[in-house]
């Protein structure tokens, strides 16, 4: 999928217009928000909070190796 963006003005400021196709493929619209993260490959777009995954990441593996304990905890 190749999509060229035009870079405009926004009101006061200075954005790009997404289509319709894009945000479906997001699973987005309008009042979401996106994340822009720099990769290898440039910038990438998408919905989830990466430091919020990796916060998931790291207490599931936490669960998992502590499963005992935190079994214990909850009665």
């Amino acid at each position: 999928m190749t999509n060229k963006l035009k870079v405009t003005t926004i009101g006061n400021s200075t954005g790009v217009i997404l289509p319709k196709e894009i945000l479906e493929k997001l699973r987005v619209s309008k009042g979401d928000t996106l994340f822009a993260i720099e990769t290898s490959q440039g910038i990438e777009l998408t919905p989830y909070n990466p430091e919020v995954a990796d916060q998931m990441e790291l207490a599931e593996r936490v669960m998992r190796e502590d499963r005992d304990a935190l079994r214990k905890l909850a009665e």
